[in-house]
């Protein structure tokens, strides 16, 4: 203790404070590495549809090293973390010590350089003899203990602070950075740090308040929200309320300490673990494919599930900056193996909004959303009479059981949104329709400006002023031909939306079928975009 003691009081931080700095900035660069190899290397290779034995390999080899400059940028937050940490806990130890020996000279104590505190002489030691003496130094002397207590456990906080960061820094282990497993170890790491930083999983929000969400996230700093980034991914990645870019991040080392796991495992997987894998390697490669668009065309990951037949939330552009945010909600029998049509749908939605946009497509984002169990059709499409026995389909369990999920997100869209109000647009397809429709007629609804259904069987509602968009803001659109709206609307899930009892609008669609409405160049495309850019859909009569 002698030596410790002394050694806190004259402490100097100065080159900790050094060595933080050094590691951030080497964290950061990592980052940058990592990135650029995506945008100038793999992205390009991906864009230029390399393929074939040579690029199987050759787009192994650059992941696999793109994934330890992720691993090493981890790591090296994590020292930084630990090393902030334990510069925090001892500064506030020497704090501590330096007061107690300060009140302990106030009190008229010596403290010796070895931090022990001697008893003050009260009175004169020749009357020692003396019946009172005693009383009299005991007197004097009540607040010697205490003292000495502050001392001791200031000194000893330090110790173990320093004991604990000493035993982190160890495990932080470089011979993990080429392994599969180096980015799952990373994160065992940062659950460490976390706790050694005071950091816990169970201080995260529950998730029911997205503004509460936002705020929490706001006042957390950069240096806590790193920690929290990396030690938490999955669950940082499901908050509604944060950044659309910090979801990305953290989803997207969820995904690939998802991929690594069923990389090592790979020869026991069973059949839901083998879809799940085949169907989130491929979202991962369509996210690499995006890295070198325009920043308007950059893909966010704001979510993904493995549940059921698997769930995701992509992004055409960020939904946190865009002037117009559009939210596609997609239908019947799509999943996580075909979500990669749903994102090539939204960027059709983002183009054909951008050609009645002022500043074109740099202020529009299109979400695909599917965060619910989307009902399977194993039916023949061309029997659409089937697809009303389909109980999946025919009843509004499934939208009802994820009808506060969509709420959340929307609400958590307004809640991250930066500067002026985004105007807002939800979109249902087919059944994604009546996810739409119970989501906005319970609870706060979805909060949306403009609402779009198409192909739709039914809003679970009976009347358009039973939701809470304005009547005059809700748009129905359906093909003559197609067949989920002749056989299904009208029966289980609602009143027909189509219709003008119901009291929403028609939108004019010239295409064909029940999945013709994104068809390039057509007017049931063109509507979607004016809508999502806050104009009037054209009708065949109407004249711009």
């Amino acid at each position: 203790m002698p030596e410790n003691f002394a050694q806190l009081m004259k402490q100097d931080f100065a080159d900790l404070d050094s060595a933080v700095a050094s590691w951030k900035k080497l964290a950061d660069v990592l980052g940058k590495t990592q990135t650029g190899s995506g945008r100038r290397v793999t992205g390009p290779l991906h864009k230029a549809g390399w393929t074939g034995v040579s690029a199987t390999y050759g787009f192994g080899a650059m992941e696999a090293t793109e994934s330890k400059l992720g691993t090493a940028r981890t790591n090296v937050q994590l020292i930084s973390t630990t090393l902030d940490a334990l510069g925090t806990k001892m500064m506030a130890a020497q704090r501590k010590l330096r007061a107690a020996v300060a009140d302990a000279e106030a009190a008229g104590h010596r403290v010796r350089d070895d931090g022990w505190v001697e008893g003050k002489q009260a009175a004169d030691p020749a009357y020692h003899n003396d019946p009172d003496y005693q009383a009299v130094q005991q007197r004097a002397n009540a607040g010697l203990g205490g003292f000495r207590a502050r001392i001791d456990e200031a000194v000893d906080e330090a110790t173990r602070a320093s004991t604990e960061a000493a035993a982190i820094l160890r495990q932080i282990d470089p011979f993990d950075l080429d392994k599969r497993y180096g980015g799952a170890h990373a994160r065992e790491d940062a659950a460490r740090v976390a706790v050694f930083a005071g950091i816990d999983v169970k201080d995260l929000p529950d998730g029911t308040d997205p503004r509460r969400t936002a705020d929490w996230w706001a006042g957390l700093g950069d240096e806590k929200q790193r920690l929290y980034l990396a030690a938490f991914p999955a669950e940082v990645g499901a908050l509604d309320g944060l950044p659309a870019v910090a979801r990305d991040q953290a989803n997207r080392t969820a995904l690939d300490l998802r991929l690594n796991d069923y990389a090592l495992r790979e020869g026991s997987l069973g059949w839901h673990d083998r879809y799940s894998y085949r169907s989130l390697t491929a979202l991962k490669d369509r996210l690499d494919r995006s890295d070198t668009a325009p920043a308007h065309k950059q893909l966010y990951l704001l979510g993904f599930d493995t549940r059921e037949d698997g769930r995701a939330i992509v992004s055409v552009g960020n939904p946190d900056t865009a002037r117009h945010t559009a939210v596609s909600v997609a239908g019947t029998s799509n999943q996580l193996d075909n979500f990669g049509d749903q994102i090539s749908r939204a960027e059709k939605l983002q183009e054909a909004a951008g050609a009645w946009n002022r500043r074109r497509e740099e202020d529009i984002a299109v979400i695909s959303w599917l965060d619910y169990d989307a009902p399977e059709a194993d039916v023949d499409p061309s029997r659409p009479a089937d697809l009303y026995l389909n109980l999946g389909i025919a009843t509004p369990g499934r939208a009802e059981d994820d009808a506060e999920t969509l709420r959340d997100f929307t609400h958590g869209l307004r809640a991250a949104h930066q500067g002026e109000r985004t105007h807002m647009t939800v979109i249902g397809h087919s059944y994604g329709s009546t996810m739409v429709g119970t989501g906005d007629a319970g609870g706060r609804g979805l909060d949306t400006d403009d609402m779009i259904v198409v192909g739709s069987p039914g809003l679970n509602v009976d009347r358009a002023d039973q939701l809470h968009v304005s009547p005059s803001r809700l748009w129905a659109g359906a093909a003559p031909d197609d067949g989920v709206v002749n056989w299904t609307a009208d029966r289980t899930l609602g009143a027909d939306p189509k219709e003008p009892e119901f009291g929403g609008r028609r939108m004019y669609v010239d295409t064909s079928g029940h999945s013709g409405y994104w068809d390039d160049g057509s007017e049931s495309l063109n509507n979607q975009g004016r809508i999502i850019a806050d104009k009037q859909p054209r009708t065949p009569l109407a004249h711009d």
